[in-house]
């Protein structure tokens, strides 16, 4: 591998899925990459296609979703192109995923050191005592308190911040040199969701690895990621280095989606974007946010913008700045 390329790379990938005779569009002509000890925040909606596009990346879209074109490239390895066999390796051993929810990703019936050291024991071949000694390690390295104690808890004896460490110990168990956090602490506290945050940043940083990051809330990317992309329709409609995209937003969209962050209208109530993501299997004409869009004009009904690359990391998809 070569050490300037991205240790992911997906490139104009393309993920349907048939339903009653029409294809949704989950997934339309979506290019990203994270790059080794870094950070690449997707932030959306949803319904913008952000879980899909995770799922596709490790080959466990369900059906009737199906892949229509595209290219998926881990360390330079085809991920469409491989065996199932050689792609369960990839899954865990090479790309962890921790979910929204941790107790869909654990098993109920088995302590959480007993699910980490199964994991060890599998992936890197260690014997039941290394195992162990690298599982009380892993809940040390994500936080949790007591770890010899909390390796005989099972997973409903945690609290839900707990849980969501734990889940990410276990996602570590195996190695990966590439974590995809799926909306990793929306059913959290804010205080516990700075603490999550906290500790996948120091993570990262003690095992180098790189993180796609998936949330609706671009709050949480400021102080996480390094780079965001912004999804909607199953698009990438902006792309900026984040303290740039912060600062000056181009998209109408992604302006939008921070606006719904930090807009208070009084009452107690937020600023909401006006509308819904269009159905998948129904886009309208021309740019996909143009019924939403208080900057539309007339060539945004009719036509669908490219994406413009701007140079430093910026590209946005929009015919205000084409």
């Amino acid at each position: 591998m070569n050490d300037d390329a991205p240790l992911l790379e997906v490139e104009d990938l393309r993920v349907y899925f048939s339903i009653n005779g029409r294809d949704a569009k989950a997934v339309d002509g979506v290019s990203l990459s994270v790059r080794e000890g870094a950070t690449l925040g997707l932030a959306g909606e949803s319904g913008s296609g952000k879980s899909v596009t995770a799922l596709a990346i490790l080959r466990l879209v369900p059906p009737p979703g199906r892949f229509v074109s595209g290219s998926i490239r881990y360390r330079g390895r085809s991920l469409l192109d491989l065996e199932p066999a050689e792609m369960r390796q990839v899954r865990g051993r090479e790309i962890g995923l921790v979910f929204q929810e941790p107790l869909s990703a654990v098993n109920p019936l088995f302590t959480i050191g007993q699910q980490i050291v199964e994991t060890k024991r599998v992936q890197a071949g260690l014997s039941a005592r290394e195992a162990r000694t690298e599982a009380r390690e892993l809940l040390r390295i994500v936080g949790i308190p007591s770890p010899e104690r909390h390796l005989s808890s099972y997973p409903h004896e945690l609290s839900g911040g707990m849980r969501q460490r734990a889940m990410t110990a276990l996602a570590l168990a195996a190695g990966p040199r590439l974590l995809i956090a799926d909306e990793p602490t929306t059913a959290l506290d804010v205080t516990i969701q700075a603490q999550v945050l906290a500790q996948l940043k120091r993570i990262q940083e003690e095992l180098g690895m790189g993180i796609l990051f998936i949330t609706h809330d671009l709050a949480l990317l400021a102080g996480t990621a390094d780079e965001i992309a912004v999804m909607y329709a199953g698009r990438i409609v902006e792309r900026a280095p984040v303290r740039p995209f912060l600062q000056t937003p181009l998209h109408p969209y992604s302006k939008d989606l921070l606006k719904s962050v930090d807009g208070a209208v009084g009452g107690g109530r937020y600023w909401t974007i006006p509308g819904s993501i269009p159905d998948p299997a129904d886009h309208p004409a021309g740019c996909p946010y143009h019924p939403r869009c208080s900057e539309t004009f007339g060539r945004c009904r009719d036509e669908d913008p490219a994406t413009l690359d701007l140079g430093e990391g910026r590209a946005v998809r929009c015919w205000l700045h084409s």
